[in-house]
């Protein structure tokens, strides 16, 4: 017993002493821990100065600080005092905020990030029928627009897709371009005398003459993870995918050049698909969801909500999978009759409906 003591009595003694010396040394090494504001994560409204706050090590003295926002100078400082950051102007949805700390001709980098909210509750509008228009409905309605009298429509559905020239006031297809069976047709818009039509998740695009509907091209379109809903503003083509960036891309290449994040006051806007600009505004529809938004184009914020439930007659669909899938979807603007025309994937109608404050 004694020669085990003996053993175990230098071995305890070591470990105390690197456990003394390890908390001793790390009382005299600088560390700068992290933010302590913003949290990582964290969200405030723009328009409100963001509060930002180190928790600095006390050992060395610091020489600068040079604050980044998304990766371009901010702002330096010789001191250690808390800050701040003007959040107007900015675009709505994550920024990265980084610290770059000098002390002694060293530096040490912090980073955290925030989440930029509107500052608007979005104005909540319900509707009124003007018209009521039939509609094919084997049409899975991707795309819809309105030009020269006649609404062009994208039809989806893998082996069903297709690109529609369709009669406004009779709902008969006056001229089809069927898709191959292997592609899901998504979005559409005209540019031109061309019209752009997205595929789902096939990762190519289409290219048609507007008056023959033959196929000029078919290019690799990877913008986003997958195709949603395309409008042509007249100087910028305008992308979804799904979530709740919209994209911008150029008119002739069809890359991206740049796009926005939407976000109401409370968050992101997910699944933003089928769109069209009314009056400078963007009208976009949610999947699943009975309203559209109306965002602003610059910034991302949204401006407004419809609600257009009880469009459609309750009960028009019977099963659970044609209720869950036949949703409302397709926004087509006449700019020149001031027309506004809303449907659904498969509908029987297409509605001209205006919108009313609530």
């Amino acid at each position: 017993m004694l020669f085990g003591l003996k053993i175990r009595k230098p071995i305890i003694f070591a470990v105390l002493v690197v456990t003394i010396t390890y908390a001793c040394k790390d009382k005299t090494t600088t560390t700068y821990r992290s933010f302590i504001n913003p949290e990582m994560g964290s969200s405030i409204a723009i328009g409100k100065p963001l509060d930002v706050k180190i928790l600095f090590g006390n050992d060395k003295k610091v020489d600068s600080v040079v604050y980044l926002l998304d990766h371009v100078h901010y702002l330096a400082k010789n001191d250690t005092t808390a800050t701040s950051v003007k959040t107007d102007g900015l675009k709505l949805g994550n920024h990265l905020l980084t610290a770059k700390i000098y002390a002694r001709g060293n530096s040490d980098d912090l980073t955290s990030n925030f989440i930029l909210l509107s500052n608007i509750v979005p104005q909540e509008y319900g509707y009124e029928i003007i018209k009521t228009l039939p509609h094919d409905t084997s049409s899975y309605t991707e795309g819809l627009e309105y030009h020269d009298g006649y609404f062009y429509e994208s039809a989806g559905e893998t082996g069903h897709s297709s690109l529609r020239r369709v009669d406004v006031n009779t709902g008969k297809v006056v001229q089809i371009a069927k898709l191959d069976s292997i592609y899901f047709g998504e979005g559409i818009t005209l540019i031109g005398n061309k019209i752009l039509q997205l595929t789902y998740r096939s990762k190519v695009a289409f290219v048609y003459d507007k008056a023959t509907f033959k196929k000029l091209q078919t290019i690799p379109y990877t913008v986003g993870k997958e195709g949603w809903g395309l409008y042509f503003d007249g100087a910028k083509i305008l992308a979804t995918e799904g979530s709740n960036n919209i994209f911008f891309l150029d008119k002739n290449t069809y890359q991206k050049t740049g796009g926005i994040e939407v976000y109401d006051n409370n968050g992101p806007i997910d699944n933003l698909n089928e769109l069209e600009i009314v009056n400078g505004k963007i009208y976009v529809n949610v999947y699943t969801k009975n309203y559209f938004l109306i965002v602003d184009e610059k910034t991302g914020a949204v401006e407004g909500k419809v609600d257009l439930s009880g469009l459609l007659p309750d009960g028009y669909f019977k099963t659970d999978y044609a209720i869950g899938n036949n949703v409302l979807n397709g926004i087509a603007y006449d700019k020149a009759g001031k027309r506004l025309f809303v449907t659904g994937k498969k509908w029987p109608y297409v509605f001209q409906i205006k919108l009313v404050k609530k």
